[in-house]
């Protein structure tokens, strides 16, 4: 696998989740198309979703539900794409949009191996590879990045670092689409800032590769620790997107924080 296949095989997936063609992402001028996710969406797509945009750096390519199609064409060809994604843009879709009942929702920057820059990096403790029944104890608070515990079923392989018997970092992986593996790590706060968090987090992009799927990470823009993590990793920017959804759903998000 070469990093232009990871590119190729993330473009296909993103054009399953919201129904375009993978080629929409490679075009110099941005699309709206009418939002019609395939039957292999990313397993954490939940709906209800009003429209979502993605953009690989080219264009943004976004995908709206009925109702919505007319504000989000207005946007697109009103911002330039490279500031779809900000505000005071973001404001004016959200002025246009909330009469509609919806609002932005989650942002995020996504990233992909570069396999020029992925290599093994050390670790001050052992480490070692879990598969499944390895971990099935460990859905703890402390890991909750690593492993989610409300997909258990999704989560298929993770690399942890041990201090004598004590595990203090783990990175995990979810089957979130078929080809893809999204890596999540957890470090003990008493153990960070010595190159745990990359060391596995690399080791498990590894492994994965060498089981001929594509590991992908995510990190919200402000998550500065995460992103250089990140980048420390062997990892690159790759996709960012933006979803919107029905205010109502936001609202209990927020109650339930």
């Amino acid at each position: 696998m070469t990093t232009q296949n990871m590119l190729h095989i993330a473009m296909a997936q993103s054009a399953e989740d919201v129904g375009c063609k993978a080629e929409d992402f490679l075009s110099e001028r941005s699309l709206v198309v009418p939002l019609k996710p395939g039957a292999n969406v990313k397993k954490y797509y939940k709906p209800p979703i009003g429209c979502n945009f993605i953009s690989y750096g080219n264009n943004v390519v976004a995908a709206a539900a009925d109702g919505f199609y007319d504000v989000v064409q207005a946007y697109v060809e009103r911002f330039d794409f490279r500031h779809c994604f900000e505000t005071p843009n973001m404001y004016w879709l959200n002025q246009k949009l909330e009469p509609l009942g919806q609002t932005v929702c989650f942002m995020a920057e996504y990233f992909l191996p570069d396999l020029n820059k992925l290599k093994p990096l050390p670790c001050p403790y052992e480490t070692r590879l879990l598969e499944k029944p390895d971990f099935e104890e460990l859905y703890l608070p402390e890991w909750s990045n690593a492993l989610c515990a409300a997909r258990k079923h999704l989560d298929v392989l993770a690399a942890g670092a041990y201090d004598g018997g004590r595990l203090v970092g783990l990175a995990g992986c979810s089957a979130d689409a078929e080809e893809m593996r999204q890596i999540g790590v957890d470090v003990l706060p008493a153990y960070r800032r010595q190159g745990i968090a990359a060391a596995l987090t690399s080791r498990l992009a590894t492994e994965i590769l060498a089981r001929g799927k594509v590991p992908f990470y995510c990190a919200a823009w402000s998550n500065i620790r995460s992103v250089r993590n990140a980048l420390k990793s062997g990892f690159v920017p790759a996709w960012v997107e933006m979803t919107v959804k029905p205010i109502a759903v936001v609202e209990e998000m927020n109650e339930e924080k």
